[in-house]
């Protein structure tokens, strides 16, 4: 399977390393091979018909910032994504670039251009599917291509396989949970420690949990984007993040999250879906709850018509944990397409 990356930040670099230590074992569990035959990130590009030698990728880009420095020569050749995805041979792209939930872009367009020219797709990327999932599964299908993101919902955790598979046959009427470790945090830690919203986020920034501009996660745009792909994927509805009723957290005071403590509850930010609404909302949830989960751990729970609730709870982010989730689709495409 030849692999072309788009995007070498975190994830990209987590996945180039997971190759490098279960080529053996993914080769003798799977059948599988992947050879990344170019990577590209906003500076430079690499390609190798033959595939790229990985630990040369990840120590030019750690030494240079780019894998632009993959040669030798330490001059890669700089070729727009775009460019590489028509013109290089391959099976799969992995769209692994920053998340844009105003345009997509450049996300989508890479996504487009992939499945048009016969490429199965692995998205991270949350922007393209919070804005366009309907139009880009129709036009995966028209294209008789596969179309995989398991890793923007749930980072590592197989909240949408789960859903999709672990529940086939039955119907899922609804679900809620908590979809941002970072919001997630910041009201664990005003709870616990009895502060304010604006000492929690300077925690959580100090921590490295919190961006410098953290109002993709704490206004809910983050939650919103990841209940968008749910609703699609797993209910089957046709919407986009216009769709979703949405508020953030910073209007939660201490007073507030005292005041839930005392009931037996804690204030999370939930995401719900049912057949006639989208809604991303600071809630009161029962502390003896499943989703009530603490720190930057994410939670969901599926109402089903017949077996009733499941909650599956795991981390929602980090390197390693996405690029596992980006392994597990590459695997199914491979079980999917190549055993036909």
């Amino acid at each position: 399977m030849r692999v072309i990356m788009v995007g070498f930040g975190v994830v990209g670099q987590s996945f180039a390393k997971l190759l490098l230590s279960r080529s053996a074992d993914l080769y003798s569990q799977y059948g599988i091979k992947p050879r990344i035959v170019a990577c590209v990130d906003n500076s430079g590009s690499a390609v190798a018909p033959a595939g790229l030698d990985l630990e040369r990728l990840l120590a030019a880009k750690k030494a240079k910032g780019t894998v632009g420095a993959y040669e030798k020569s330490g001059v890669g050749k700089k070729f727009a994504p775009i460019h590489i995805i028509e013109n290089v041979d391959a099976e799969v792209v992995i769209e692994c670039s920053p998340t844009n939930l105003t345009t997509g872009e450049p996300g989508t367009s890479h996504i487009i251009s992939a499945m048009r020219t016969g490429k199965h797709v692995i998205s991270v990327n949350k922007g393209p599917l919070a804005l366009a999932f309907p139009s880009l599964i129709e036009l995966a299908n028209y294209n008789g291509v596969m179309f995989r993101f398991s890793g923007t919902v749930g980072g590592g955790t197989p909240i949408l396989e789960f859903a999709k598979r672990c529940l086939k046959g039955d119907r899922i009427i609804s679900f809620q949970g908590i979809l941002n470790g970072t919001t997630n945090y910041i009201l664990s830690k005003m709870e616990e420690e009895g502060i304010s919203y604006e000492q929690a986020m300077a925690d959580a920034k100090e921590k490295g949990y919190a961006e410098a501009d953290p109002a993709l996660d704490t206004d809910g745009y983050d939650a919103a984007a990841k209940l968008v792909i749910m609703a699609n994927w797993v209910m089957g509805m046709k919407v986009t993040m216009k769709d979703v009723a949405r508020t953030g957290i910073s209007g939660v005071k201490a007073s507030d999250v005292k005041k839930a403590a005392g009931r037996g509850n804690a204030i999370k930010l939930i995401a719900a879906c049912d057949t006639r609404r989208l809604d991303v909302r600071p809630t009161e949830v029962s502390k003896k709850d499943p989703i009530c989960v603490n720190g930057t751990l994410n939670a969901v729970t599926f109402s089903s018509e017949h077996s009733g609730q499941q909650t599956i709870i795991g981390r929602g982010a980090g390197g390693m944990e996405t690029a596992s989730a980006v392994l597990r689709d590459l695997i199914e495409i491979r079980d999917t397409v190549f055993e036909r």
